[in-house]
């Protein structure tokens, strides 16, 4: 309501607007106060015969006056309005009150007519509308021009209504054909299709009846408009000549046309069933498949007395092909699954026959299970004996350093408290002290050395609930990690780099992470440059393709690790530094945190001139479990 009381007063003022530039001008004015246009041999062009020539709707505005002075044959029937009609009012009365964006039209006009004042061509699009109320998609061209000293809009409205119903057709045949394509049910399939070949006829309700499989009855298959209640009136109704339009097509195998249901002796029996239902006209026309198998029918009804055009026959004759690849492809389908439901059976049956070779099977199986038990058993053993041979042999050699020491110096004490009766020169306690100063820093590091190794034992069994879980930004995380390592290798030529986006954040342990990154650290300083110069270690870091993931990857310019040495670097003890201080776990540590707490992956890659090894890490990693 508000809408309209906004136009009918916008209207008012227009027309109060012409009739005062009327009066003013000193055009002629109508008994309602709207200014008659001045004839056509006033103008010094006869734009009458011009717009009489177009073959689109044409209208004549008066900018000055806001009236339409003149309007060809075409804009009368397009609009539905006798010309003296249009000529009673401006361009306003030929668009709805408001568009489909909800712009009132008046707006849009107001704002079309002043860029074409500034000597623009304007084009849009927009609804406008019929005298029975009905929309129009249009488009619309103005322009400007100038006769007798007068200010003229040259109004050219085409109706775009069969070229956006084209376009929905084709638009509809490409989604449609997609969907056979992809295999969609049937019926989905029939009622798009059925609402498609509605939207192109005002009025239509469509609807498919299938042939039965002994070719005597139809069953509704589709009608998304028809009454529920008529459609189900007409399922399993033996086909024949006189059963309607749909019963008598599919008996004749050929289109039936009936325009007046009322008084078509075909539908004689079912004259008041389609009554009752306020049906008055319907066209059915067989369906075929490729092999002129009959399949069904395609029916078109109206709620009037009706005869097709030549475009409906073309939407049948299309609407029956479509129809015909849908359900040719559905019963196709439907054979392919009575096939596979009988190779099924087959499989079944020899499913069974397999089973007794099976138990036969399952008790050679269940030996072997046994035999490979032991087999894990046994190297289960001899893993933990090499562990604990090398536990001994690493923890024996600081350990005993250190026994030797205290007990030299213990038999250096004796033999010092031995000789204090006699008198203790100076040169003896400052010979002792300097023994024993040596001894104490030599017992410290040895003591230090296996404190060390207990710690890397330790380490071994990972503890997955020692170690607090957040969020962290990767980035500033190995920044931080970076500075006291960057500090050891100062005094040296080698250098630390690092290039990791600025964005990767983990949920995950920081504190794991660090320790494997500082052991694959301590492992590049260790190994990679040995008798080297100028050695760099860089990490990166980026994320996986489908963002789940982490990929960091420490790498160095060294020497790299032999080939014959890739596949054991993550044993328990193995080192190429054998006596020269590494254990042999470091590696053995990081594999076990990398793919135990942290969730993830870890591999190594050397093609001669250097390491990387790479980590696979989780964005999120999985929970630690309960202690």
């Amino acid at each position: 309501m508000t809408d309209q009381r906004d136009a009918a007063r916008q209207r008012a003022a227009m027309k109060q607007s012409s009739t005062d530039a009327a009066q003013a001008s000193g055009l002629p004015a109508d008994e309602a106060g709207t200014a008659r246009p001045l004839p056509p041999q006033t103008l010094a062009v006869d734009y009458h015969s011009v717009l009489a020539g177009s073959p689109d709707a044409v209208l004549l505005f008066d900018i000055d006056h806001a009236v339409l002075i003149d309007a060809n044959h075409l804009a009368e029937q397009l609009f539905g309005r006798p010309l003296a009609e249009l000529l009673q009012g401006g361009m306003e009365q030929l668009f709805p009150a408001r568009q489909a964006d909800g712009t009132t039209s008046p707006q849009l006009l107001q704002e079309k007519m002043h860029a074409t004042q500034q000597g623009r061509i304007v084009v849009f699009r927009a609804a406008c509308c019929h005298r029975n109320g009905h929309a129009i998609a249009c488009e619309v061209r103005l322009m400007r021009v100038s006769a007798s000293g007068r200010q003229l809009v040259h109004a050219r409205v085409i109706d775009l209504t069969e070229r956006n119903l084209a376009d929905a057709l084709r638009a509809g045949q490409n989604n449609l054909l997609e969907m056979i394509a992809r295999g969609a049910p049937l019926q989905p399939t029939l009622e798009r299709m059925l609402l498609m070949i509605e939207g192109q006829s005002r009025g239509v309700l469509c609807s498919i009846m299938l042939l039965s499989k002994d070719g005597k009855t139809m069953r509704s298959a589709a009608a998304p408009s028809l009454p529920p209640a008529y459609m189900a009136l007409l399922d399993g109704v033996e086909i024949g000549p006189g059963v309607g339009s749909c019963g008598t097509a599919l008996f004749l195998r050929e289109a039936v046309v009936v325009s007046d249901i009322e008084h078509d002796p075909l539908w004689a029996p079912y004259r008041e069933l389609a009554a009752s239902f306020g049906l008055r006209a319907c066209w059915s026309q067989p369906i075929f498949g490729q092999d002129e198998t009959l399949l069904g029918t395609f029916a078109m009804y109206y709620r009037e007395v009706r005869s097709p055009r030549v475009q409906d026959m073309r939407l049948i004759d299309m609407a029956t092909d479509l129809a015909g690849i849908a359900i040719g492809r559905a019963r196709h389908e439907e054979e392919l699954q009575r096939h596979r439901t009988h190779l099924e059976e087959l499989v079944v049956e020899r499913t069974t026959a397999l089973t007794l070779a099976n138990s036969e099977l399952a008790a050679a199986l269940s030996h072997l299970s046994i035999t490979q038990d032991e087999l894990v058993r046994r190297d289960k053993l001899a893993a933990l004996g090499a562990l604990v041979a090398g536990i001994a042999h690493e923890l024996n050699t600081p350990i005993g350093n250190g026994l030797v020491v205290a007990t030299t110096m213990a038999e250096r004490t004796q033999a010092l408290r031995a000789s204090l009766p006699d008198g203790l020169r100076r040169s003896e306690l400052e010979t002792y002290l300097a023994q024993a100063s040596e001894a104490d820093a030599i017992v410290l590091r040895n003591l230090q050395r296996s404190a060390d190794l207990v710690s890397s034992f330790k380490q071994i069994a990972v503890d997955r609930a020692s170690s607090q879980r957040r969020h962290f930004l990767l980035r500033q995380f190995v920044a931080e990690l970076m500075l006291p390592l960057s500090a050891t290798l100062k005094g040296s030529s080698h250098t630390l780099q690092q290039d990791i986006a600025g964005h990767l954040a983990l949920d995950s342990y920081p504190g794991p992470l660090g320790q494997v990154l500082s052991s694959l650290f301590e492992n590049c300083l260790r190994h990679a440059f040995d008798g080297r110069s100028n050695g760099v270690i860089s990490i990166t870091g980026r994320a996986s393709e489908d963002g789940k993931s982490v990929l960091l990857a420490v790498s160095d310019n060294g020497v790299g690790i032999a080939a014959d040495d890739l596949a054991r670097i993550y044993d328990p003890f193995f080192t190429t530094k054998l006596g020269s201080g590494g254990s042999g776990l470091g590696l053995h540590v990081a594999h076990n945190i990398v793919t135990g707490v942290l969730g993830g992956q870890i591999s190594a890659s050397s093609d001669g001139h250097g390491a990387t090894f790479t980590l696979l890490l989780p964005v999120v990693a999985p929970q630690a479990p309960a202690t």
